[in-house]
């Protein structure tokens, strides 16, 4: 990925004079102000509503049969472009390391996807009851480069770039035992802070997750997944596989060395 994602990843960590100016605000209130800058701005009456117009970010504008309706001030259109920029910013950290991971299996021999969507079976919600199944959509999921099924040794690694959206995700054991279900191996892979610290660390990732923590461009092990039973994979997952372009070779730094390394 260029240069611009650790500029952005900058822009997201600061505070902007207008964002420290105006009361609290969270993603709800960002997604109505889009709402009301799309539409034709009829009033909701809540309490969102309420803040965005003490905020300055919203203005009531009465119509000539005395009706109200809402429209985006020049306040609301600066924080709107200033929540664009942090939410690239952070999309961008995100797919960096996504990409970092997904480079890393390629060079192990593996082969690697990224954002696919699989169909995973749960445990019974009681016991004795029937099978549960939902969609996951691990960041990277790769096998081992094998004609024997029964080697394939799947491995999830799910990416978090911010403590928030690690702690949102630990408050989800469907979703690990999804992953758990597609993977031999389950790894939790930890970016770091604006600071330079992991926003976690391994003693809050479950015992059966491994943890990798990217610190300096490089991933270290925090902790080793456990090792399971070997499983094969099921038939939609090999489905899904086969309709999915894998992730391709190496970096062409990469590739010039090994051509040169041929001829020698």
């Amino acid at each position: 990925m260029p240069d611009t994602k650790s500029t952005g990843a900058a822009t997201a960590s600061a505070t902007t004079p207008l964002e420290a100016s105006l009361p609290a605000l969270g993603r709800a209130h960002a997604r109505r102000l889009r709402e009301v800058y799309r539409s034709a701005g009829w009033p909701c009456q809540d309490v969102l509503e309420i803040e965005l117009l003490a905020a300055g970010l919203l203005q009531r504008i009465a119509g000539p049969a005395g009706h109200e309706t809402l429209r985006v001030t020049d306040t609301g259109v600066a924080y709107l472009a200033a929540t664009l920029v942090r939410n690239r910013a952070a999309l961008s950290k995100h797919e960096a390391l996504v990409e970092h991971v997904a480079c890393e299996m390629v060079r192990a021999g593996r082969i690697t996807w990224r954002g696919l969507g699989l169909r995973a079976q749960l445990p019974p919600a009681q016991e004795g009851g029937p099978a549960r199944w939902c969609m996951a959509r691990p960041d990277v999921f790769s096998i081992r480069n094998t004609s024997v099924q029964e080697y394939v040794d799947p491995i999830v690694h799910e990416i978090k770039v911010h403590r928030a959206d690690l702690l949102g995700d630990l408050r989800r054991p469907e979703k690990r035992a999804a992953y758990l279900d597609l993977g031999g191996e389950c790894w939790y892979v930890l970016g770091c802070d604006a600071k330079g610290r992991p926003i976690g660390t391994a003693d809050e990732i479950p015992l059966e997750c491994g943890v990798m923590v990217m610190h300096a461009n490089r991933l270290t092990v925090a902790r080793a997944a456990p090792r399971r039973s070997r499983q094969p994979l099921p038939l939609g997952v090999w489905m899904a596989l086969a309709k999915a372009a894998p992730v391709t070779g190496l970096i062409d730094d990469e590739q010039g060395l090994l051509a040169d390394a041929e001829q020698n």
